[in-house]
């Protein structure tokens, strides 16, 4: 499978931006997903992530209740909806899966997957 983010820019703080992931080249359905970030100089860390038929999502505290984590499967996509932007949500996303499929709930440690989009910058300025 091969996935491509998009839908990354440029907004004002308090803002919000919707980032897709558009995945072909397998069962995009049968798969869970999840967005990471990365800021210049930290880790890449888990920000959201959703079972392979919508069933269930998680995210990490800093994002809970200002982003949202969803996914049509007959489009083959996953989106980030991200509201209330602030500088600290500044970084690169991406979107991620995992080959063979895991099974059960969504995973956060990034060693978890070995598929990744290329990522989309996001800049909120202050």
């Amino acid at each position: 499978v091969q996935l491509q983010a998009s839908g990354g820019g440029l907004v004002q703080a308090g803002g919000s931006l919707r980032l897709s992931c558009v995945a072909s080249g397998h069962t995009f359905g049968n798969l869970n997903m999840a967005w990471f970030r990365q800021g210049a100089g930290k880790e890449r860390e888990f920000v959201a992530g959703i079972r392979y038929n919508g069933a269930s999502t998680i995210y990490a505290d800093s994002v809970k209740g200002r982003f949202t984590i969803s996914r049509h499967n007959s489009k083959s996509t996953g989106y980030l909806q991200m509201d209330s932007l602030n500088s600290e949500d500044t970084a690169v996303y991406y979107c991620a899966t995992r080959l063979p499929r895991l099974v059960g709930p969504v995973r956060t440690g990034k060693e978890d997957y070995n598929v990744w989009g290329q990522g989309t910058l996001v800049t909120v300025s202050s």
